[in-house]
């Protein structure tokens, strides 16, 4: 059975017809839908318009003049209640029809059209809506069909039907098609067909972001039936916004494998997105009897770009033997060729990783029969190309005491030929971070060298370095932040791999610096006091009244008393620091000048008997008195010689010089 409505509006206007309470969706001209009720628009001279099921996204509809809306149900199908309101629209710039379109989240609409056409499409807030051209067909035309983008901000601009990447756009906009005049010549040349598929998604999800989702049996043998169309498979892959019809009959949970897959593209840096792009686990339908094992994000980076991983929960860490993740979902991080670069779980001390190449995300259960929440797992960025020619950079920020284990990418199987990775490692004002290379493997070389060494953060400064064919310590403490890079060489046998344990702790050194300053710092001062203080001591006994001894020709030697000279002594007395023996005996060469005996220049002469002229005799003194002026015994000895030889007449050889009492300092002191 048929229903058909001819509807015309005035000349010049439109009619519309209305199916917001219901909603429409376009399908192939040789598909069928679900519950059997088949819509169909044409405009004048039956130009078909397209080809419409129940439950869709399509809003409404205006078509010039006049046109058909039909109903096909098949015989002896019961007629549902559908309702769709027409009205008198105003006059439309389209050729034949206007078609509005409503979007919603992560949906998507399939348009084919053969004439002229234009498509309103409204986008909710804060969403994007992704264009993507799959086949068209041209006829023969003196010009070239075309297709303009029209936005409700005034952006305009014409796309290219045959260009394979996504137009990506934002806010409410139209996509005109004009329809080219054709060849009258080429009778039998196709229609203009034309088939693009619109797709909207939040925000934060940049480039072509489908997922697919794909089901798999584990086990052969078992009963379970995988039924897609009706047509029994061993695996189905449903594309994104699909509405493919998926049978699963006699399935247990064990029975399937459950992924998702999809990609994240982004064709230019400046078309980036500027948010980070959450990498978030879909949420199945309740009617799948399994749950999701994995889910995969593939990223691709513009050229001379970077992709950058953080996670939403601060920090990651590499699960490595004897450091295992104890989080319910693990994510693996590969290239996109499959290299791996390491399985990692969130509370760690890697704050970011930097990848200069395409790579791709797989998060995964850690139990057999666990459910993924449907939860962010990393952020992604796009950033600018990494500086350098390292293909990973991982910036780490470890905490005291705590070890932090970090691996070559590929581990344990090595490093791929001629590939650099570089760790970023931040280490604290009054730190050291001492480093411990385990399980090195290196490998022998037949171009270049397997490379760790050290450097500096912010400077050329290398603190360690070594290659495969080389010894070097497998420890080292740094003081400062610095940066960790390992180069891998063409490996002619093995490879090289190698877990670096980095752990903080205070700097001894710099406490040891410090308690020598501190001990240097009181050096210095009590070096300072001391001179102080022997100034103040000399400047003291400089003020002080030297003593001295006195030798008195006509009477005794005697000590000054502590009050000064004796007031017993002539006033004629001479005071001496320092007596020579010319001084002493001046009176007896004078008194032997007078004689005779001595001469200007006379020296020692042998004793031949008693002079002719006695000299008067000396007064006895006692000894101890004698001892008290001179500070050798040997010289005591002499001066006692002396007095009984002038007792006998003999004088000795007196132009020698004795000091006879204390030598006085010349600065003062004794």
């Amino acid at each position: 059975r048929t229903f058909t409505w001819n509807l015309k509006a005035p000349t010049a206007q439109a009619f519309q017809i209305d199916f917001t309470k219901m909603g429409l969706r376009q399908i192939n001209p040789s598909e069928s839908c679900p519950d059997k009720h088949t819509f169909t628009l044409e405009a004048r001279g039956n130009v078909s318009i397209g080809k419409y099921c129940k439950k869709g996204t399509i809003i409404s509809a205006q078509v010039l003049n006049q046109g058909r809306f039909s109903l096909h149900v098949p015989a002896k199908q019961k007629l549902q209640n559908a309702k769709f309101d027409v009205s008198t629209g105003e006059k439309i710039k389209c050729e034949f029809s206007c078609v509005s379109v409503r979007l919603f989240f992560l949906t998507s609409v399939d348009i084919q059209y053969q004439y002229g056409n234009e498509w309103d499409f409204q986008v909710p807030a804060k969403h994007k809506t992704y264009v993507q051209f799959s086949n068209h067909m041209l006829p023969q035309c003196r010009k070239k069909p075309a297709l303009e983008y029209q936005s409700k901000r005034n952006v305009n601009f014409s796309l290219s039907m045959t260009d394979t990447k996504p137009v990506q756009t934002e806010g409410n906009f139209s996509l005109i098609l004009r329809n080219c005049e054709m060849d009258r010549r080429h009778k039998n040349s196709p229609g203009l067909n034309l088939n693009f598929k619109v797709s909207a998604a939040k925000m934060n999800s940049p480039g072509w972001f489908l997922m697919d989702v794909m089901i798999q049996k584990k086990r052969p043998g078992s009963e379970c039936e995988l039924k897609m169309k009706s047509v029994t498979q061993e695996k189905i892959t449903v594309p994104p916004g699909s509405t493919t019809q998926v049978s699963l009959q006699d399935c247990l949970p064990e029975d399937l494998h459950i992924t998702a897959r999809t990609v994240i593209e982004c064709y230019q840096l400046k078309d980036c997105p500027k948010a980070p792009v959450l990498l978030t686990v879909p949420v199945l339908p309740d009617c799948l009897p399994a749950p999701l094992s994995n889910v995969t994000w593939t990223l691709r980076s513009p050229p001379h770009g970077t992709v950058e991983l953080r996670s939403p929960n601060g920090t990651l860490r590499q699960s490595l033997p004897g450091q295992p993740c104890n989080d319910s979902i693990v994510v693996k991080l590969a290239e996109d060729d499959g290299t791996c670069l390491g399985h990692f779980c969130s509370q760690g001390a890697i704050k970011k990783v930097q990848i200069h190449t395409n790579m791709t995300v797989t998060a995964y259960s850690t139990g057999n029969k666990a459910q993924m929440s449907p939860k962010p797992v990393l952020s992604a960025f796009f950033r600018e190309e990494i500086s350098g020619n390292k293909e990973y950079i991982f910036t780490v920020s470890p905490k005291k005491g705590i070890p932090v284990h970090v691996a070559t990418p590929g581990w344990p199987g090595g490093m791929k030929p001629h590939s650099t990775v570089s760790w970023i490692v931040s280490v604290p004002s009054g730190m050291g971070a001492h480093l411990m290379f385990a399980n090195l493997s290196q490998p022998k070389c037949s171009k270049g060298h397997a490379s760790i060494w050290v450097q500096s953060l912010g400077s050329q400064e290398e603190m360690y370095s070594r290659r495969e064919d080389e010894e070097a310590d497998s420890e080292i403490t740094v003081y400062k932040s610095f940066y960790l890079n390992m180069s891998n060489c063409l490996p002619e046998k093995d490879s090289f791999s190698v877990v670096t344990q980095i752990t903080l702790h205070k700097n001894k050194n710099l406490l040891l610096t410090v308690i020598l300053s501190v001990v240097a710092a009181l050096l210095a001062i009590f070096s300072i006091v001391l001179a102080v203080v022997c100034v103040v001591i000399r400047k003291k006994k400089k003020k002080l009244h030297h003593q001295v001894s006195i030798y008195n020709p006509n009477g005794t030697s005697s000590w000054p008393e502590p009050n000064g000279i004796p007031k017993s002594l002539d006033d004629d007395s001479h005071v001496y620091a320092t007596i020579e023996d010319t001084l002493v005996y001046t009176h007896l060469l004078r008194k032997g000048e007078e004689m005779g005996i001595y001469g200007e220049h006379d020296t020692y002469q042998e004793f031949t008997g008693p002079p002719s002229h006695h000299a008067p005799p000396l007064p006895n003194r006692p000894p101890s008195q004698g001892q008290h002026m001179v500070d050798n015994e040997l010289y005591h000895n002499e001066l006692y010689h002396t007095e009984r030889q002038s007792e006998e007449g003999h004088f000795p050889d007196v132009t020698g010089s004795r000091e006879l009492g204390p030598r006085l300092d010349p600065e003062g002191g004794n």
